[in-house]
């Protein structure tokens, strides 16, 4: 018997079907394969879950159709992590699994298969005898495994690697690192194998897992690789010892949270201090890196330091090889847990000019040294590269980049050698917190409110929650890491499950340049009177020029593209737009008459051009106000283009780039120069730019969403990161809002914590849970009709989509009018609120109502 899960759309047909496994396919057909069935007719794509004896259905049964492949591609943590992702975000597994493993590559796969089976042929006794392979420098199970049953009782193919306390191990460790094993040694192992107390660690060795009761202090915090729980003052992690050399006593775990109810659990990190996870310590067997070898069992001999003495040497081993975590608090510390095998939990605030890709690649080489796998998640594919690029020079071929751009083949052979355990480092966009990297030690991603970590596809999960979700579950450690700082990383900080990773204000004043907002004290206001009402003020232009004289070079922000992306009436004010469509009309950069629609010639005769709708592209060549009959126009935002024109003129003879849209610039030369970018394409230069321009902050600031203020700090602060210590940052903006505030004083934690403060009091998330019903009035009557929500839910609405949200889809016609109605509920009932809207949808699905509907939990455009 097989237990399979079909890929069926449905949200009632989301469960588990049992069929009969012909003899011809009893080999093949082991748990995590694709498999082909037979429901309703019809031939279904789905996955083999598990392998029965017997079945409960009293009923005929199905046999099974096919095995697609035998590759096992649903392994049990992705399983677990899948039906998690679906329970919190009221969505089916099958929807999940769509995002979490790609598609199939048929050539891919028999191409890697015959690259692993190729040193069998030589010798099939010893092949047996010895299941791991050396592939491409690194030491991998055997594929076949992966289409062998696992019988019970039986010891999983990798327990063939040697294990702790072997001596051709530790003769190997000896050659490898130029020691004796015995002082080599990190781990004091009894002959069982387990860690003696008191035991320092190896940060070239892998480590013997180490119990969750090991705790290590943070200040007046307890960093644990699993629990948590009171800490000692003063204390600091430092290979499983006090950074006084005390020993920290251990700390009970609190009750293991059960799986069924993982999203509850996880909910209670953001309201419970002290939260503790159960770490998954199956983890003794299993491929091993070349760079690093298992532990000897040989203790210290008599007379020499005991492992309590060299404690403290890991840490300045970690200090010496890694410098730049010197400059933040317990930073190498952390790193000395990574090391351990622990699960430390950090929101890492980097500094201004920080090479942060450098810093995460380190992160992750600490700990693949650890013998553990790393995912690393960034916005975009810039990132990526850059991000890339690093962890390669650090890991060489182990580490490996994933995103849809890479095309089918290329990013399913990258995918499987991170299943086969030839990659342990994954660097990726939003879906690579699905890679099932084996043993995952550590899941960071950089820049969390980037709104491209939220998955545009059902049940549009986000990737935070996501590795917030897989980190719960596996202890793995977790880093949300970026210059600013959202809501819901400070929410994890103050309820204890994560610890800040900051730098001394000391430190930080020597890193950051010299921020300022036009007209912030009365004597700036006197000098220039009209600072705060122009789009450049005077003190913007002096500081320019200065830098372009010294040959500095100067960066200009623009929050939009294009030359004027939107007009309005001349006389009342009101946004011009298209009579056919009624889309915004703007004056688009395209054309090449457009560079003097709204500036005089050369020769001082103003050149006329005709507006276009920037949604149906139609000119419209004699526009008249549909409010005041007025036929002039005005412009509203001036956009880059029309940015960079100005500046060529104020500084002739210097040299203008433009960064944004399909020309973004990865890096610009040292020397004097302006380069205008649009937010996020903002291009490094060698030693960093000397002056910083944030124009039009009302743009930013001014929009009509919850994160507005959130995402406006990002935005600058990492632009303002570019300029090097010292610098000037001119930030065009009221010098009294707190977001202006917190840019001046570079201090995100502070901001994150009032925005926390904000949506507590007027409860927002991540304060409380948001369910979000887009439909027609009827399709959501519906669906809340069906549901049976908690008592503690509040129904709010309807109200109107959010500008430039998307429709749901829907099978026919799309409606005029679709609307939006909200759930609040607190967090403790949140889980409660997941399972009701899900239990409604399947009702609503056996109806076949073709309206249009979308549920999404905490979705990030609320209005």
């Amino acid at each position: 018997m097989a237990r399979v899960l079909p890929l069926l759309e449905p949200a009632h047909l989301d469960r588990d079907f049992d069929y009969v496994v012909p003899p011809e396919l009893d080999e093949l057909a082991q748990p995590g394969v694709r498999v082909r069935v037979r429901f309703s007719g019809r031939l279904i794509d789905g996955y083999l879950l598990e392998r029965l004896e017997r079945s409960d259905h009293t009923g005929k049964l199905v046999r099974l159709e096919r095995v697609v492949s035998g590759e096992r591609v649903l392994t049990p943590e992705i399983l677990k992590l899948v039906t998690a992702v679906a329970a919190r975000y009221a969505g089916t597994r099958a929807d999940v699994l769509r995002l979490a493993i790609p598609p199939r590559h048929a050539k891919v796969e028999t191409e890697g298969t015959e690259k692993t089976e190729k040193p069998k042929r030589t010798s099939k006794k010893n092949a047996a005898a010895d299941p791991v392979v050396a592939v491409d420098g690194v030491v991998d199970l055997d594929a076949e495994q992966f289409s062998v049953a696992e019988q019970p009782g039986n010891a999983p193919a990798a327990s063939a690697v040697a294990a702790p306390g072997s001596a051709d191990i530790a003769a190997a460790q000896a050659d490898l690192h130029g020691v004796e094993p015995a002082t080599e040694s990190g781990l004091g192992l009894t002959e069982s194998g387990s860690a003696t107390e008191g035991a320092t660690f190896d940060h070239n060795a892998v480590p013997v897992p180490v119990e969750p009761a090991d705790a290590v202090a943070v200040g007046n915090t307890t960093e644990i690789g699993s629990t948590a729980g009171p800490a000692r003052d003063g204390g600091e992690f430092i290979g499983g010892a006090a950074a006084d050399g005390a020993g920290v006593e251990p700390v009970t775990p609190p009750t293991a949270v059960e799986s069924a109810d993982t999203e509850a659990a996880v909910d209670a990190v953001a309201t419970a201090e002290g939260f503790a996870a159960q770490r998954d310590q199956a983890h003794t067997a299993g491929a091993v890196d070349t760079s690093s070898v298992a532990q000897s069992a040989a203790t210290p001999p008599e007379g020499e330091p005991g492992p309590q003495e060299l404690s403290a040497a890991p840490a300045q081993l970690l200090a010496a090889e890694f410098p730049g975590w010197g400059r933040y608090v317990h930073g190498h510390s952390f790193l000395g847990a990574l090391v351990a095998g622990r699960g430390p939990r950090a929101g890492w605030q980097a500094l201004p000019g920080e090479d942060w890709a450098r810093r995460l690649a380190e992160l992750a080489a600490v700990t693949v040294r650890g013998g553990r796998g790393a995912v690393i998640m960034v916005p975009d594919q810039r990132d990526l590269d850059r991000v890339l690029a690093e962890c390669v020079a650090l890991l060489g071929e182990s580490a490996v980049g994933l995103a849809a751009g890479l095309g089918p083949s290329a990013r399913y052979r990258r995918w499987l050698s991170v299943l086969r355990g030839q990659a342990k480092v994954v660097v990726g966009t939003r879906s690579a917190v699905f890679s099932p990297v084996r043993d995952l030690g550590l899941i960071a991603m950089w820049d969390d409110g980037d709104d491209t970590f939220a998955e545009p596809r059902s049940p549009y999960p986000h990737a935070r929650e996501v590795a917030m979700l897989r980190a719960h579950e596996t202890g793995a450690a977790f880093v949300a890491a970026g210059f600013a700082r959202t809501a819901e990383v400070q929410a994890i900080v103050e309820s204890g499950w994560a610890h800040d990773l900051l730098a001394d204000r000391s430190v930080l004043r020597q890193a950051m340049p010299r921020i300022a907002a036009p007209g912030d004290t009365d004597a700036a206001l006197e000098r220039d009177p009209i600072a705060q009402a122009i789009r450049i003020p005077a003190v913007a232009f002096m500081e320019a020029r200065k830098a372009l004289n010294d040959g500095g070079a100067v960066l200009v922000q623009v929050p939009r593209r294009g030359y004027i992306p939107a007009l309005s009436c001349a006389k009342c004010r009101i946004p011009a737009r298209c009579r056919h469509c009624n889309g915004p009309l703007a004056l688009p950069d395209s054309a090449p008459a457009s560079r003097g629609a709204l500036r005089s010639g050369r020769e001082g005769v103003a050149e006329a051009q005709s507006p276009a709708c920037r949604w149906c592209g139609i000119t419209e060549a004699a526009f008249r106000c549909g409010a005041c009959g007025s036929r002039a126009l005005r412009a509203v935002v001036i956009g880059a283009s029309r940015t960079a024109e100005e500046l060529g003129r104020a500084f002739p003879g210097v040299p203008v780039r433009g960064s944004g849209g399909s020309t973004i610039l990865n890096t610009v030369p040292a020397g004097a120069q302006v380069v205008v970018s649009t937010i996020g394409a903002e291009p490094p230069v060698p030693g960093g730019y000397a002056v910083a321009m944030l124009l039009d902050g009302w743009a930013l600031l001014g929009r009509a969403d919850l994160r507005a203020a959130e995402d406006a700090l990002r935005r600058w602060m990492s632009a303002a990161a570019l300029v090097r210590p010292g610098g000037r940052v001119i930030v065009m903006a009221d010098a009294a809002l707190p977001t202006v505030q917190a840019l001046v004083r570079w201090d995100p934690v502070w901001h994150a914590r009032f925005e926390l403060e904000q949506r507590t009091e007027v409860r927002f998330p991540p304060a409380v849970r948001f369910a979000a019903i887009d439909g027609t009035s009827d399709s959501i009557a519906e669906l809340l009709g069906e549901a049976k929500l908690p008592g503690n839910v509040e129904v709010l609405g309807p109200v109107p989509l959010p500008p430039g949200a998307r429709k749901p889809f829907s099978s026919g016609d799309s409606p005029a009018e679709v609307e939006r109605m909200i759930l609040r509920a607190d967090r403790s009932g949140a889980a409660a609120l997941s399972r009701a809207l899900t239990a409604a949808q399947a009702v609503r699905s056996t109806h076949r109502s073709d309206a249009p509907l979308r549920v999404q939990i905490d979705p990030i455009d609320i209005g």
